[in-house]
């Protein structure tokens, strides 16, 4: 039989029905949430039909389901709620919305629970080491690790606070034209006044690899800073502050001090734990555990942990720094720690929040000071999606006009939380404070003391201001002027000139270089510059070819014995440089120079060349290095960059070639350098330097192209020298060195009594160098045979110091106490010193 048009249609259309009907119980779709909180629900099996099994886990708080048979019903379980069980129709299969309720939490009758804190023969008897003893041996690597790949959101926001003010403090006569920032005050719990003065917020893209390769990536999607947009340092240095911690870690790391964690495998060597209670978290049963350090002079925290029942997971955490912080500038730190744990195999971090009262004198509770606090909001997981190779070979930009051009409609939908009145009025307050006069001249003069450079008009700095005076041997009294152009942060070129003119030897003595940088992300730049000066070289082994550099010993007002050992310079220098990776640096110098002795009668760089007598070396070379800093921080992206300090490492590698004959250089020779240096946190035993130098010149070459083992006659600290060294003492064609020196943070001081309440932090350090030197070398200078290598035996030295000296929380004198180990015969030498110093820091 035939069918007519209209049958075929009808046909056609209860075919398509009936298909769509299939299809819909064969694939259901849903949402699940607490009932209580109405808070999305993640780590809920789910079951299909009658199955015992769970067809899977949710790691979102939506889900969907696919079956190769019909779905008639969904059982949804999670641990502490109450199992649910839905019957799936065609209506309801693709919006289906689940509440599960929470279960009533019950004690735990296997464990004692205390409120105070109890007494115990031993640790064992603790019941609070049980359940630790339980979270070491499942302990975790982030949860991200068990999957191929991931992405997610982060919104970090950093705000700082002037706390503790009061109407004294703000009629002051500073304040005068600017007492309209008092406008945004606001009263805080303890009855003091706040003032919101800086504001950040940023949002990142995360992306994640871990098969077949692993691959991270971080980039910034957008930023807004209160009155900031141009100021990286400030924001960058704000961020600084904060370090991202994984609680499981044995060392948390706060400021580069290392903080001993108290969820570490070792943290009961520091801490006492008391299990207090148990409650509900996000429907979890936890332990609540109190722990406190020990001895409260160490650096360590005190708080709470909540601990999942079941799984042992870190659900949540406090830390508190105790009031008997010994870290410069810090009253008192204190973090808390949200994490989700969608399954029990799996934490991700939630929120993290993190915040620092800042004094930059006194340590009481009613000083003024800074509260920098940063919170971090992590969202929109996804999990074992493909994700695009270019997305982790793009270059992570550090800043772009684009990442602040986003309007308010974009941030109100980008926070996890809106902003505070508050918070709100630090935009506006910062608008009105840049259009003020005053405080433009305050920040003039901040600038000046932070950069050395003092902004003389439109697009020229004067500077270095703290290079004006200096003082040696053959100058003399010296006076020295400079400049700079400067437009702004990111400048891709900038032009930079000094003359100097010394009182004794009555000569003038100038230098200038120019750089262009002209692509930012991978920073291609050229320069070239031209030198004539006199300099203490032989103070640095891997050294730059760059012109406007000077060594500290060139002008030193105090130092022991006599200096004469000071070399005249006429250099001149062209470079190019790339950055193909970031934090990896490839660069080429080409360099002509003239040397000779600034003190011929005290000091010879005489040699023979030819049967010839040689008072000035001619040198030409080619210099390639490769520069890696993995993991370093900077910011600005002109010519110049201001570096954050981290615990990145420095790896330099360096090859040399010098030419005869091209522009009358005297020698050919080849040189090969490498440096590698490394701050390493040591848990609560504070932070060791590590550096260590090694390289070798293959040919001959007189004294003024030597390996020159480094000294310091001066009475300051000056890294990567050896202090009981005179100049040019050792000479060597092949040499290694190696610095190692540790910083205690107070571990030692504060056990002593009297001692510890002066806050003082010891310091131990040892140094050592080997090296030789062939006869040939010896032999080319004319006085050869008085330079030596510390080839009979590794030349070493020996000291401690004591740092942190100083009152309040202005803690930045530092002296040390330095030993000569061995070649004590030798003349003129120093067998003990007296180093001393300033250094900023925590």
């Amino acid at each position: 039989m035939m069918l007519n048009n209209n049958s075929k249609y009808y046909n056609l259309f209860f075919l398509l029905f009936i298909s769509t009907l299939t299809y819909a119980q064969n694939t259901a779709n849903g949402r699940i949430t607490d009932a209580k909180t109405n808070k999305e629900i993640t780590g809920v099996d789910i079951f299909i039909n009658d199955h015992t099994e769970p067809l899977l886990k949710t790691t979102l708080g939506s889900f969907t389901v696919q079956s190769d048979s019909l779905i008639t019903k969904l059982k949804f379980s999670k641990k502490n709620y109450s199992s649910e069980t839905v019957t799936v129709t065609p209506e309801n299969a693709q919006n289906i919305f689940v509440k599960l309720s929470q279960e009533k939490v019950s004690s735990i009758d296997e464990i004692v629970i205390h409120n105070e804190k109890p007494k115990y023969k031993n640790k064992k008897e603790n019941p609070a080491y049980a359940i630790m003893q339980e979270v070491w041996k499942r302990k975790r690597n982030n949860g991200l690790e068990k999957f191929d790949t991931y992405t997610y959101k982060e919104y970090e926001k950093i705000q700082f606070d002037a706390n503790n003010l009061d109407s004294a403090f703000m009629s002051k006569k500073i304040f005068n034209k600017l007492d309209f920032i008092f406008e945004y005050a606001d009263s805080t719990a303890s009855g003091k006044i706040g003032l919101p003065i800086f504001l950040n917020e940023s949002i990142y893209e995360n992306f994640g690899e871990n098969k077949p390769g692993k691959k991270t990536k971080r980039l910034l999607v957008a930023q807004k800073t209160s009155g900031f947009q141009d100021n990286q340092v400030i924001t960058i240095t704000a961020k600084n502050l904060y370090r991202d911690i994984n609680i499981y870690d044995n060392t948390l790391n706060y400021f580069d001090i290392g903080f001993p964690s108290p969820v570490g495998s070792n943290g009961f060597s520091t801490y006492d734990y008391n299990l207090t209670d148990t409650i509900s978290i996000h429907g979890e049963n936890a332990y609540k555990i109190r722990y406190q350090p020990k001895r409260k002079e160490v650096l360590a925290f005190q708080g709470y942990l909540y601990i999942d029942t079941d799984s042992y997971a870190v659900l949540g955490a406090t830390l508190k720094s105790t009031q008997k912080i010994n870290v410069n500038f810090i009253n008192s730190i204190s973090t808390e720690l949200e994490y989700d744990n969608p399954d029990e195999n799996t934490f991700l971090p939630k929120k993290f929040i993190t915040e620092i009262e800042l004094t930059p004198f006194a340590k009481k509770r009613t000083s003024k000071s800074i509260i920098a606090k940063r919170s971090v909001d992590y969202s929109q997981y996804e999990f074992n999606k493909p994700i695009d190779d270019k997305t982790f070979n793009r270059k992570a930009e550090e800043y772009d006009a684009k990442f602040v051009d986003k309007d308010d409609a974009y941030w109100v939908k980008a926070r996890p939380d809106s902003l505070s009145k508050a918070e709100q009025g630090v935009y506006e307050m910062l608008d009105r404070l840049q259009q003020t006069p005053k405080f433009n001249r305050i920040v003039k003069l901040y600038e000046t003391l932070a950069s050395g450079y003092y902004n003389a008009f439109k697009g020229i700095d004067i500077g270095p201001i703290f290079s004006i005076y200096g003082k040696n041997e053959v100058e003399g009294d010296r006076i020295r002027l400079g400049a700079r152009t400067y437009f702004g942060q990111n400048d891709p070129w900038r032009v930079q000139f000094y003359t100097a003119y010394g009182f004794k030897d009555e000569k003038v003595k100038y230098g200038a270089e120019a750089r262009y940088m002209f692509n930012r992300v991978n920073r291609f730049m050229i320069g070239a510059g031209t030198k004539r000066d006199i300099e203490q070289l032989g103070v640095q082994l891997t050294t730059d070819d760059g012109i406007m550099a000077r060594t500290f010993a060139s002008s030193t007002l105090f130092a022991r014995g006599e200096n004469a050992s000071l070399s005249s310079i006429n250099k001149t220098n062209i470079f190019a440089s790339i950055e193909p990776w970031k934090n990896f640096q490839i660069r080429v110098d080409g360099t002509l120079q003239s040397i000779k002795s600034a003190n011929p009668e005290k000091f010879s760089l005489m040699y023979f060349r030819d049967g010839d007598l040689r008072k000035t070396l001619n040198d030409s070379h080619v210099t390639l290095s490769l520069i890696a800093r993995p993991g370093a921080k900077f910011s600005q992206t002109g010519v110049d960059r201001y570096e954050h300090g981290t615990l990145a490492p420095t790896i330099i590698l360096k090859y040399t070639r010098g030419i005869e004959g091209l522009f009358n250089g005297d020698f050919n020779y080849n040189r090969l350098q490498f440096m590698f240096y490394k701050p390493v946190l040591i848990g609560s035993w504070g932070k060791t330097l590590v550096s260590f130098e090694a390289g070798k010149t293959f040919d001959t070459v007189p004294l003024a192209l030597q390996n020159v083992i480094p000294g310091n006659q001066s009475y300051s600290l000056a890294q990567n020298t050896f202090a009981q060294l005179n100049y040019y003492e050792f000479v060597a064609d092949t040499y290694t060195t190696l610095h190692l020196e540790h910083h205690f943070n107070g571990k030692i001081l504060s056990y002593i009594p009297l001692i510890k309440k002066l806050k003082l932090r010891e310091i131990a350090f040892i140094r050592s160098a080997y090296g030789t030197l062939s006869d040939a070398s010896k032999a080319i200078n004319v006085d050869g045979f008085k330079y030596s290598a510390p080839s009979e035996q590794i030349y070493f030295e020996y000291g401690f110091g004591i740092e942190n000296i100083g009152i309040g929380n202005l803690r930045i004198f530092r002296v040390d106490f330095n030993w000569r180990g061995n070649y004590l015969d030798r003349p003129d030498i120093s067998t003990f010193g007296v180093k001393a110093g300033f250094q900023v820091g925590f």
